[in-house]
């Protein structure tokens, strides 16, 4: 086996019984990146002097016999969470050069359990995005290709596509990633593994650059549902330097993995089945109930009636959230500074912002802005955050009878990165399955399901009641080992 081909769970079983050191792991992994990061641009800072150090560290604590439950695990850190000396940049020009003096506490979690940093992983630019195109460093490329058109570069998902790129890639064994309005499930869908934003406030938000504070949550992508599992459980946890992080216990998620599914009643929304979606989307959804159902679960029709208000909601919501955050990129501070000698204040934040932010960016600060000006906060703000609250409603309504629900995670494939790029409004339907569970807090998991006709990878979604990951983590599990899911990309450490 190729020292990238390990799952998660089976690296951290060859660590243990000296098949393989750490060392070994991220030198592997380092020799992949270095050979196939300039095709696909996952990688926007390759930290691996830092890394080897880690690992060496890591080896030598395993042979005193103290090891970290993610004890020398090479992982991929999405370039939004703050590493105390190493550059994070949001994919901004505006934060091209800062290096942050502190850790986010996602970060200092996975390294207080031993794992090792790869290095940063490129992003949509403030996170803002579904196709990873908006990035200041260029686009991440898909390592997927169509079977019939193999030229034909893909987009791997947003805002979390390097995230899921370097798993799918083989150039990490997991990532941090974090999920607005999908941005965890829509691009591990995209790229053929599992991802999982959990219920908000289940990871800290500290030391993670904002974008909309009362949706965004981290979560980890992997190339198993267990993988993720495994993260999740080192990723989160109480913190109180983040005022919205939930006081809650972190359970074994791994071991809630192997529960099965047996009794439990699986709720099928019908306000998912769109008008025009692609009947191979409606097929595999069809596929994944049956295998629940041959598992000894339950299937039941239900209804979250304002599911319609979902996409409109999230986009008041979300560029409001967004422009308020991005206030503080005023070019004084910190990050990057444009201003003509003799200039005033008013003409440095002018120079900065628009040198610094790309086009999507601009697009939601001026939604944002609009949306909460005065004459237009009640119409519209307002407004949106009474639909939010009627959404969470038809969540715990619909919970009431049901231990889960299961619908496609996303509208179709990976597409061509030029293609849909033109029109904002198509590329936010891109997010309909999954921005729902962000405005109710819901956790949400991607599982790989099955393949379209041109042989990319399809993913099923699990909604689970909040801070009922194990329940979720069950179902996916399911769904995992009824589809066995081992197709790979074309792009791939050990392929190229």
């Amino acid at each position: 086996m190729h020292p990238t081909d390990f799952t998660l769970r089976g690296a951290i079983e060859a660590l243990n019984e000296g098949l393989v050191t750490s060392v070994e792991l991220t030198e592997a992994h380092l020799r992949a990146i270095e050979a196939l990061n300039p095709r696909i641009n996952a990688f926007t800072t390759v930290t691996g002097e830092q890394a080897l150090a880690q690992a060496r560290a890591s080896d030598a604590r395993r042979k005193e016999g103290i090891a970290g439950p993610l004890e020398g695990v090479p992982l991929a850190i999405k370039d939004l969470f703050c590493t105390a000396g190493v550059r994070t940049t949001a994919g901004s020009r505006i934060l091209g050069n800062f290096i942050p003096p502190y850790e986010s506490t996602v970060s200092a979690n996975l390294l207080r359990d031993g794992a090792v940093f790869l290095g940063k992983v490129n992003m949509d630019e403030f996170a803002m995005g579904s196709s990873n195109t908006t990035s200041a460093f260029g686009p991440v490329e898909n390592p997927w290709s169509r079977a019939n058109d193999p030229d034909t570069r893909l987009v791997p998902g947003g805002s979390s596509g390097g995230s899921a790129a370097a798993v799918a890639a083989r150039l990490a064994l997991g990532a941090t990633a974090t999920d607005t309005g999908g941005s965890i499930r829509q691009p591990a869908a995209f790229c053929g593994i599992a991802g999982i934003k959990p219920t908000y406030g289940r990871c800290s938000r500290y030391g993670i650059v904002a974008f909309a504070s009362s949706l965004d949550q981290a979560g980890p992508v992997a190339r198993t549902v267990e993988d993720c599992a495994i993260l999740l459980r080192s990723m989160a946890g109480f913190d109180p330097k983040d005022s919205t992080s939930a006081d809650v216990p972190v359970p074994d998620f791994a071991a809630a993995c192997a529960r099965g599914v047996k009794g439990l009643r699986i709720g099928v929304p019908q306000e998912y089945r769109l008008d025009g979606m692609a009947p191979e989307i409606e097929a595999l959804w069809q596929q994944g109930l049956d295998w629940l159902r041959a598992e000894g679960a339950e299937t039941v029709e239900i209804s979250l009636p304002h599911t319609k208000y979902a996409l409109p909601t999230y986009y008041i919501v979300a560029p409001a959230e967004a422009s308020s955050n991005l206030a503080r990129y005023d070019g004084v501070r910190f990050g990057l500074r444009v201003a003509e000698k003799g200039s005033d204040l008013k003409d440095l934040y002018e120079r900065t912002r628009a040198a610094g932010f790309g086009a999507e960016v601009r697009r939601r600060i001026m939604i944002g802005t609009y949306v909460l000006s005065a004459g237009y906060y009640d119409a519209y703000y307002l407004k949106a955050q009474k639909v939010r609250t009627l959404i969470k409603r038809d969540f715990d309504a619909a919970f009431a009878g049901v231990d889960a629900i299961v619908t496609p995670a996303t509208p179709s494939a990976a597409f061509g990165m030029d293609e849909k790029q033109d029109d904002p409004v198509t590329m936010y339907l891109n997010d309909v399955f999954t921005v729902p569970a962000n405005l109710a807090g819901l956790p949400g998991l991607a599982v790989p399901a099955g393949l379209d006709g041109q042989g990319l990878p399809l993913g099923l979604q699990v909604i689970g009641r909040a801070f009922d990951e194990e329940t979720v983590f069950a179902v996916g599990t399911a769904i995992e080992k009824a589809a066995g899911f081992d197709a790979l990309p074309r792009l791939r450490a050990g392929a190229v």
